[in-house]
């Protein structure tokens, strides 16, 4: 690799320059040089603090990791012929469980002879989505199984949290495409600083920064810092 597509520290393109050149700017900048796109031709390097970058990525992957677990699965059984005041009670904790952000199991238990009208648990089922439209949207289909009909509700997201979602995605996108790699967004999180040319056994051990640059901080100082 004697070329590299260089990447500013703020996403504008350098263009294409030597290595040497590129590790030269990136400790005149007292940063480190992150290939991000080994793939391309030639591979694309950016110019970004390793540490503070490596930090921020593991606190995002910990969000991710804590609000996947704070999503919960609870489940609340319907009889066929309930009457109108169960019907809103049982509703009512249904509500309650979507506006804490939970999924809902909605399990009707059918007896004796009801198992052959199947198509009223359907009718009740689809009764209960229309009654919380607008806390979920249905995930699974009322289903038979054996002596039960399943149907499972997951809450809707909030507006603002969508538009927020939506403007980070669209983000990611774009640092994404500055990187030369719009096609994954996630690339970066791969990325590993670029060691000099006289090195090839550090590259191969472990992302280290470049031996021109300051060394970047470890994760745990990152961390506690």
């Amino acid at each position: 690799m004697s070329e590299v597509r260089l990447v500013g520290p703020n996403g504008e393109q350098v263009g294409i320059v030597r290595v040497e050149d590129a590790l030269r700017l990136a400790q005149e900048a007292d940063l480190d040089l992150v290939e991000v796109a080994p793939d391309a031709r030639p591979p694309v390097c950016k110019l970004m603090d390793f540490g503070k970058f490596k930090y921020e990525a593991d606190m995002k992957a910990r969000e991710a990791r804590r609000n996947q677990a704070n999503t919960v699965l609870k489940e609340i059984r319907f009889r066929l012929k309930i009457d109108p005041h169960d019907y809103g009670t049982k509703k009512g904790h249904v509500e309650r469980f979507l506006k804490a952000g939970d999924k809902v199991k909605v399990m009707i238990m059918f007896r004796g002879r009801e198992q052959s009208r199947p198509e009223m648990g359907v009718r009740l089922l689809q009764r209960l989505a229309t009654d919380v439209a607008e806390l979920a949207t249905i995930e699974s289909m009322p289903k038979q199984d054996g002596r039960n009909m399943i149907m499972v509700l997951a809450p809707v997201k909030k507006k603002a949290e969508a538009k927020s979602e939506k403007r980070r995605a669209q983000a990611e996108a774009e640092a994404a495409k500055d990187a030369g790699r719009p096609d994954a967004p996630n690339a970066p999180e791969q990325a590993a600083p670029v060691p000099a040319p006289d090195a090839p056994a550090a590259a191969e051990s472990a992302p280290a920064a470049v031996p021109s640059a300051p060394a970047a901080p470890a994760e745990s100082d990152v961390a506690q810092a």
